[in-house]
């Protein structure tokens, strides 16, 4: 065994003791998007809900109702909201973060939460956890997330999005692709493993 091991050391150290060669990386992607305003509108809901989230868009003054409409659907009666959120439903009773510890949060309904921009190509969410966002707990516990994208900040692709993210170094950025699943080896999809097993998505704007 012992001989066996000292082969395997003498290859690994060969292996990283000889510099590798340089490979010239193609940067032909694309960097910019090419659809209008209200095309990237459309195709983020349309990347949204196939995810199997929910996907709505509503203008500013009709948004409290339809989150009033969406918790009734989902059965949530209460909301925790994070410092600086200037997004509430007409009727639904929230609760401000204070912050709550995990086992308060996992006992909590729902969220509502701002996000910091959305890509329309991957229907992706960014969260940096600033105002309106919250701590990256709060929407990982509760088990339903209202998230509220305003249409200014959907951008087409991910280098767009990543640019964006530069000017806010050090931020814990989360990014969410449609609510938490992950599937086993037989490809049996079990969602809420890591995150909430349900969420909604509200284009305002």
């Amino acid at each position: 065994m012992s001989e066996a091991r000292e082969e395997i050391l003498r290859r690994v150290r060969e292996a990283v003791s000889t510099p590798s060669p340089s490979v010239a990386r193609s940067r032909d992607f694309r960097l910019k998007g090419m659809r209008s305003a209200e095309e990237k509108i459309r195709l983020f809901l349309e990347r949204v809900a196939e995810y199997k989230a929910g996907s709505h868009r509503v203008t500013a003054s009709d948004a409290p109702e339809l989150f009033d409409r969406i918790c009734s659907e989902r059965g949530v009666g209460r909301l925790v909201v994070p410092q600086g959120l200037k997004w509430k439903p007409a009727r639904t009773p929230c609760e401000p973060d204070r912050p709550h510890t995990h086992l308060e949060l996992d006992a909590i309904a729902g969220v509502l939460t701002d996000c910091y921009c959305a890509i329309a190509d991957t229907g992706t969410l960014i969260l940096d956890g600033g105002p309106g966002q919250g701590r990256r707990v709060l929407t990982l516990l509760p088990d339903f997330h209202l998230c509220v994208v305003e249409a200014e900040r959907i951008v087409e692709l991910v280098p767009e999005a990543v640019e964006r993210m530069a000017s806010s170094p050090g931020r814990p950025f989360t990014m969410i692709s449609g609510p938490s699943a992950t599937s086993d080896i037989e490809l049996s999809r079990v969602e809420g493993v890591h995150g909430p097993r349900r969420l909604e998505v509200v284009v305002v704007g």
